[in-house]
């Protein structure tokens, strides 16, 4: 009988009892803080020992999801996610995306190798948005038939779209599920390192769309270069051109509101002042409109500026965006209801592995065995270059993304622990998320582990071995670029 992976919940309950048992061999310790509860360096000492049991097990992640006075609450985050998840239960249901990416292959018929540059670009940023995934299953049937009518063949198809939202979540600006996350673990406002990100992200995608675009004109030339050549003629047969809907003007609202809300929450995020103090535009603008009578106290006293927003505020802005686009779709009050909580409920798994994983934190942070871990990395790793460390990160969780698939849940395993050691090291925490995505991402693109490549390798009849042979030279170009990117922000951040 064949074995199957153990489940991300599965690893991450056995990653809790073996930190329990750690509690019991590992001394425990303490930093001393400062005014900001930040730890400081050299001021380790050692402290009573509190093992922990099976009830501490089975509490931490209850205790994970609520917070307590030393771990911090991943309630925030997950409730974040399953507004996520609603909203865009409200967007798909409105079938707004499908029917955008069906007009523009039906505008560029007769020039269907430009599309390899325009939808590469478009799945790109929807995995750096929203960590677009799943959602691109219902484009492979479209897209397959039109690839082979114009000679090319089933790997251009796939590449277009799952190198796109790869390379795109590789480099997530503002990912809810990676960077989200990855930033609420390690404290610091999601918008932090955004322009590195978004470097990562125009480089890397960039070489994918080349790296695609040469092999389509290479088998163009010569079919019989096609890495899947001698499946050619079954797979023509099975793929057959259809006739592609247009966008109605509903649905064109409603693609107009989508990327609007990702604009504000981009908009919200960025730390503009942390960037450059002298750009107060949006602080000033802020306060000039709440000193308006009457507008001012309709709108809320309390409604931060952008660059101050965080968790509360683009959830509130995802709720109240699925109600917006409900309506411009001409949804009544109950079906918006209804399609938010549907898409909600396809996010609970995420939301509660989140909860699992901070579970670690907490049996970690109850048995004081955080600091210990701490100070070793302080003796062993201080005197290591700052790029170097940020490197070895990268590389550290490429593994780490196959035995804990799920972005959020290695997020928040690990991620208290990579950005305090970064501290130590003089490395800014968010290029210790850049890295941790970077490498998460790199591994997504040939993981046995993920359900939605393999799936996908099966809708167009792909070997894994013939995926992994035409994945390889691009996997050696993405680690490349990735550790020269971390390099160059290491050294000027």
């Amino acid at each position: 009988m064949k074995r199957k992976m153990p489940s991300s919940y599965a690893i991450l309950f056995g990653i809790i009892f073996l930190m329990v048992v750690l509690t019991w061999i590992i001394p425990a310790g303490q930093y001393n803080l400062n005014e900001a509860k930040q730890l400081i360096p050299g001021t380790y000492h050692h402290v009573t020992q509190n093992e922990q049991g099976f009830w501490d097990i089975l509490k931490a992640p209850v205790v994970g999801m609520l917070g307590d006075d030393k771990t911090s609450a991943a309630m925030p985050v997950s409730l974040f996610i399953l507004v996520i998840g609603g909203f865009l239960g409200v967007v798909n249901a409105t079938g707004s995306l499908d029917a955008g990416i069906s007009s523009i292959v039906k505008k560029y018929h007769g020039k269907e190798k430009r599309l390899i540059i325009v939808l590469m670009i478009l799945f790109s940023l929807g995995g750096t948005t929203f960590g677009m995934s799943e959602e691109t299953l219902a484009f492979y049937p479209l897209l397959l038939p039109v690839m082979y009518s114009i000679g090319l063949d089933s790997l251009v198809a796939v590449g277009v779209i799952l190198i796109g939202t790869t390379v795109g979540v590789l480099a997530s600006t503002v990912n809810p599920f990676a960077t989200g996350v990855a930033s609420q673990a390690a404290g610091i406002s999601p918008g932090q390192g955004i322009i590195w990100r978004l470097v990562l992200w125009v480089i890397l995608t960039t070489i994918a769309i080349i790296y695609v675009y040469r092999y389509a004109q290479k088998i163009e030339k010569d079919p019989k270069k096609s890495l899947v050549y001698n499946q050619r003629k079954t797979d023509l047969a099975s793929f057959k051109l259809q006739e592609i809907d247009t966008m109605n003007q509903n649905q064109k609202h409603v693609i107009v509101a989508f990327i609007a809300t990702f604009l504000v929450m981009i908009l919200g995020l960025i730390p503009w002042q942390t960037i450059n103090q002298n750009f107060t535009f949006f602080a000033n603008l802020r306060d000039s409109i709440i000193k308006i009578p009457i507008l001012g106290k309709m709108i809320g006293s309390d409604f931060p500026a952008f660059g101050d927003w965080y968790f509360t505020e683009i959830t509130i802005l995802f709720i109240f965006m699925a109600i917006v686009i409900g309506y411009l779709y001409k949804m009544n009050e109950s079906t918006i209801v209804q399609h938010f909580v549907t898409g909600a409920k396809d996010m609970i798994q995420v939301a509660l592995i989140v909860a699992v994983a901070r579970g670690i934190q907490v049996v970690m942070n109850d048995g004081m065995i955080t600091a210990t871990i701490l100070h070793f990395g302080e003796t062993t790793l201080s005197s290591l270059p700052p790029v170097l460390f940020t490197i070895l990160t990268y590389i550290f969780y490429i593994p780490m993304s196959f035995l804990i698939y799920s972005t959020s849940g290695l997020a928040s395993a690990t991620m208290g622990i990579m950005s305090n050691l970064a501290d130590f090291v003089h490395v800014p925490k968010d290029l210790i998320i850049t890295a941790f995505q970077a490498g998460s991402g790199t591994m997504n693109l040939v993981s046995p582990a993920s359900a939605i490549m393999l799936g996908v390798l099966g809708i167009a009849h792909i070997e894994y071995a013939t995926w992994l042979k035409f994945t390889a030279k691009l996997l050696s170009i993405i680690f490349v670029v990735v550790c020269f990117v971390l390099t160059i922000a290491t050294l000027f951040s």
